[in-house]
């Protein structure tokens, strides 16, 4: 499995913006960024296929930003106007898939420990 450590996160104001950085071992066909709350399910955010296609939650489109360095082993989750239900634990997941979208990451069952996010109103 490929390792991966997300990085990035911290407390912010509404409005704010962070951007997130996940390192992995090696490159795949699949990287994205879900989160997850004490109270909720699993959301995916956002991912980016290989060959570079995107795909973003409703709730974050427009304002989240993902995208890849050259080598495709770092990760990035650009967040603006963030939000307080934009407050969860985010993590990096990723993996050989044939079809990314933010639907089938969470079924990668691949991913690091997390970085916090929260934002205060």
């Amino acid at each position: 499995q490929v390792r991966l450590m997300e990085s990035g996160g911290d407390s912010v104001q509404s409005g704010g913006s962070l951007r997130l950085s996940c390192t992995a071992s090696a490159s795949t066909s699949c990287m994205g960024w879900f989160r997850r709350t004490p109270r909720s399910a699993r959301e995916g955010v956002a991912s980016i296929a290989y060959d570079g296609t995107t795909n973003y939650a409703d709730s974050v489109r427009g304002r989240f930003t993902i995208s890849q360095d050259n080598a495709k082993t770092t990760l990035y989750l650009q967040m603006d106007n963030l939000q307080p239900e934009d407050t969860a634990m985010y993590y990096c997941t990723a993996a050989r898939y044939p079809d990314c979208t933010v639907d089938s990451i969470l079924l990668l069952g691949n991913w690091g420990h997390g970085t916090q996010v929260t934002v205060s109103s």
